[in-house]
């Protein structure tokens, strides 16, 4: 999101609020180069500084006294954990990275991942022992090749079966074997008397870097005498965005009167794209407010002193002067579980404000504050980053609200229509039959005949856990060089 104003204003809130500190080179004293940068970026950005006393604009009587602090911090991600508010509750999701080239990889869609996208459950009857089943197999993938499918179960790694102590080393090695099993539902509805059944196959995966297109499935699709736009969308990445939009010409040429989003599977991403995503839905708010920022109490006065408009995100007609396919609907179905989060949270959150968002599934996870990559530069921005080290950190700095203040939904999202994963009937993603899309093509059509509300199973950890951030809802920030302020070090 290109909000060059916006960081201007930044980086001379920034030098004010380091202007008590000297040069430390200057007066001779040794503190961590790295700790500095850590703590300055926190002190400037932090959404929750005023939380932690360690950030105070006060905090430090002297030079002296701050270098001893930061060389007694320990290693910069030390430091980094020692500033973090509530690290349970409040921030799940700040973090520091020693090598900002991956991260940049993994924001553009670009991770290691062999191709199996899961979902961890208990076992029926016990509440430490889990299960995997298959959501997804991405194309070209190495899972794709060894011949993985939707709906595979599987029950431990590497001959150890899977428990809540240790699925996180089993699943986090890069070379594995699934072990693989059957779901017996026993022939009722009832998952209690459910069983996982070993078997004898196993199978090998590896990851590898691998770019996932985050459109996995479009569509159009006929329900009764309607027309319908089916798009699977698995993460807000902008350097799909043009690949989005054409999606939306797509079902625009195809007089689509109907939108089904399925968002079930979507860990989050880019602010902007969420804007554009919305954008492309409606159409009809062009200029009207989508979003609105609270950053740490600092930065937002400095806002409103400023310009108050800095602080709103607004519904868009193009992207980069590209312009946008927008369907104009009053009406969109949105497919949810605990894995849409964050942008995808952003998404149901700020259209429904403007039109009805039929939210069909399961709770979302609950994550509405948004973070920026704070690189060791003058104005931690990405351009003259320090050559010395290839640290970076990623803070939540703000927390989004829509149009009329909603926000802090640490629950999640409740769905109009409650709908759970059934593992004995996934279904075909895409398909009309499969039961989530099902549910919302006889909202659509009005029939509903097809609905069976079964118990809803809680989801212990899915695949996108076992990828650094990829629960994340950031701002992409550019920022011109003629915008380039130095900052005291």
């Amino acid at each position: 999101m290109k909000i060059s104003v916006r960081f201007l204003l930044m980086i001379m809130i920034f030098a004010s609020l380091s202007s008590c500190f000297e040069d430390q080179d200057d007066n001779g004293l040794v503190a961590s180069e790295i700790n500095d940068f850590v703590w300055k970026g926190m002190n400037a950005l932090y959404l929750y500084k005023d939380n932690v006393p360690d950030l105070a604009n006060d905090r430090f009587s002297s030079d002296q006294d701050y270098a001893e602090y930061l060389n007694n911090s320990g290693a910069p991600e030390e430091l980094f954990e020692s500033l973090i508010f509530d690290r349970q509750t409040s921030d799940k999701f700040s973090w520091i990275v020693d090598d900002y080239i991956a991260l940049e990889q993994q924001f553009s869609g670009v991770t290691k991942n062999n191709g199996m996208k899961f979902g961890l459950r208990y076992v029926p009857g016990s509440d430490t022992d889990l299960y995997g089943y298959v959501r997804l197999v991405l194309p070209n993938s190495n899972a794709e090749s060894q011949g993985l499918q939707r709906g595979d179960v599987f029950y431990g790694i590497d001959g150890i079966p899977l428990n809540e102590n240790n699925y996180l080393e089993l699943l986090g090695a890069e070379t594995y074997e699934i072990d693989l099993a059957t779901y017996d539902n026993n022939g009722t509805p009832q998952t209690d008397d459910d069983s996982i059944v070993p078997s004898d196959t196993s199978i090998s995966l590896t990851k590898t870097p691998y770019t996932e297109n985050p459109i996995f499935v479009s569509d159009v699709l006929t329900a009764g005498t309607e027309t319908v736009g089916y798009l699977m969308y698995n993460g807000f990445t902008r350097d799909f965005d043009s690949q989005l939009n054409d999606v939306f010409g797509d079902f625009l040429a195809n007089n689509v009167g109907h939108l089904v989003l399925d968002l079930r599977y979507n860990p989050g991403g880019s602010v902007n794209t969420s804007i554009l995503l919305s954008s492309m839905t409606t159409g009809q708010f062009t200029g009207e407010v989508y979003s609105t920022e609270q950053w740490n109490s600092d930065l937002q006065a400095q806002f409103f002193e400023q310009d108050p408009e800095l602080l709103i995100n607004r519904f868009k007609s193009d992207d980069d002067g590209t312009p946008l396919n927008s369907l104009n609907l009053n009406t969109v179905y949105i497919l949810t579980t605990g894995s849409s989060a964050s942008a995808s949270e952003l998404v149901i959150n700020c259209l429904n404000p403007y039109i009805d968002v039929i939210q069909i599934g399961t709770n979302t996870l609950g994550k509405y504050q948004a973070s920026i990559t704070i690189y060791d530069s003058p104005n931690f921005g990405r351009e003259n980053a320090n050559p010395n080290h290839t640290y970076a950190m990623q803070p939540l700095v703000l927390k989004s609200l829509n149009s009329v203040g909603f926000t802090d939904y640490n629950d999640g999202l409740q769905p109009d229509i409650t709908l759970s994963e059934d593992i004995s009937n996934l279904g075909v993603l895409g398909d009309p039959s499969e039961p989530l899309l099902a549910a919302a093509l006889d909202e659509i059509t009005g029939t509903r005949s097809s609905l069976t509300f079964g118990p809803i199973i809680e989801l212990v950890a899915d695949s996108e856990d076992f990828i650094p951030h990829a629960k994340e809802m950031y701002i992409d920030k550019v920022i011109p060089p003629i915008l380039r302020l130095d900052r005291n070090r």
